[in-house]
């Protein structure tokens, strides 16, 4: 397995920045934001910055393993707005091919549990992704659906039932044992092989509680307004999670792919230590798990 930064960690920083910081506490790969309007990403409209990012990768020898947009109206009832977002996605895969980038963080529409019309809302999304799935596939991208709370896979069987009925080579799953524990869903011992076969990559992060028993109750799709929250974000091996556990469980099943640490420094400051550190320390926690299980 390989270990990946990731730019959600590294606010007012560049991409060619936060590459450097990644290298230096030894991290040789990068999931980089792709969207408008944050320092640490690639804007939308893609061009030459894209090429830039190439080339500093390059002389770093870092791969740059996954892109992160944000888009979440694949499953919309709007046609308009479900054509744009496929539209959207579709010059990510591009970039990502340009990048020479096989994985992309995909939301699997967006979906609260107050929301009505699922059925017709899931038929959206699979016609969504298997059109956006052979687009990828032909460019040798995968789109990787994430566990994540206020979207249509929240649960580890949410996801893996997803996947399995876009069926597409060009789509699989992005294991977030995180997301799962704060939203209540599966355990590690439950979601790693109900998702078997088709984790394609792996977000590592790490909590605590401040209330294990609050409901989990968000108004976003991409992250939790603080009087919402009922975790506290840690460095990985610094919270509650079993990241021995999982790791050996991804190991036993096959996954060697990449460790992507998704520190939450952009919407969680406080939280953690500054980025510098908090990559170091967490990309040495995870190479001493992995050396303990190799």
């Amino acid at each position: 397995m390989k270990i990946a930064g990731h730019t959600l960690g590294t606010p007012g920083m560049t991409v060619g920045e936060a590459l450097h910081l990644f290298h230096n506490a030894g991290i040789q790969a990068a999931e980089i934001i792709w969207q408008d309007g944050y320092s640490a990403a690639l804007p939308e409209s893609g061009g030459a910055i894209v090429r830039e990012v190439s080339a500093i990768a390059g002389e770093l020898g870092m791969e740059i393993a996954a892109l992160t947009p944000y888009q979440s109206g694949f499953n919309s009832l709007d046609p308009n707005e479900r054509k744009h977002n496929i539209a959207t996605l579709s010059r990510c895969i591009d970039d990502a091919f340009e990048l020479d980038c096989h994985h992309i963080r995909v939301y699997a529409g967006s979906f609260k549990p107050t929301d009505r019309d699922r059925s017709e809302k899931w038929a959206m999304l699979v016609d969504s992704l298997q059109i956006l799935g052979q687009r990828a596939a032909q460019k040798d991208v995968t789109l990787c659906i994430e566990n994540h709370f206020n979207t249509m896979t929240v649960t580890a069987a949410e996801t893996i039932a997803l996947v399995k009925e876009v069926d597409s080579p060009g789509v699989g799953i992005l294991y977030d044992q995180a997301n799962l524990t704060f939203t209540h869903s599966e355990p590690y011992q439950e979601a790693i092989p109900l998702q078997k076969g088709w984790i394609r990559y792996v977000h590592a992060k790490d909590l605590i509680f401040i209330d294990p028993n609050k409901p989990f109750i968000a108004d976003a799709v991409a992250t939790v307004k603080v009087e919402e929250r009922a975790v506290r974000s840690r460095v990985v091996g610094q919270g509650i999670l079993d990241w021995p556990g999982i790791l050996a469980q991804l190991k036993d099943l096959g996954y060697d792919g990449y460790l992507s640490l998704e520190y939450e420094y952009r919407w969680h400051p406080q939280d953690l230590p500054e980025p510098a550190e908090g990559f170091r320390l967490g990309a040495e926690a995870l190479r001493h798990m992995l050396e303990e299980l190799a």
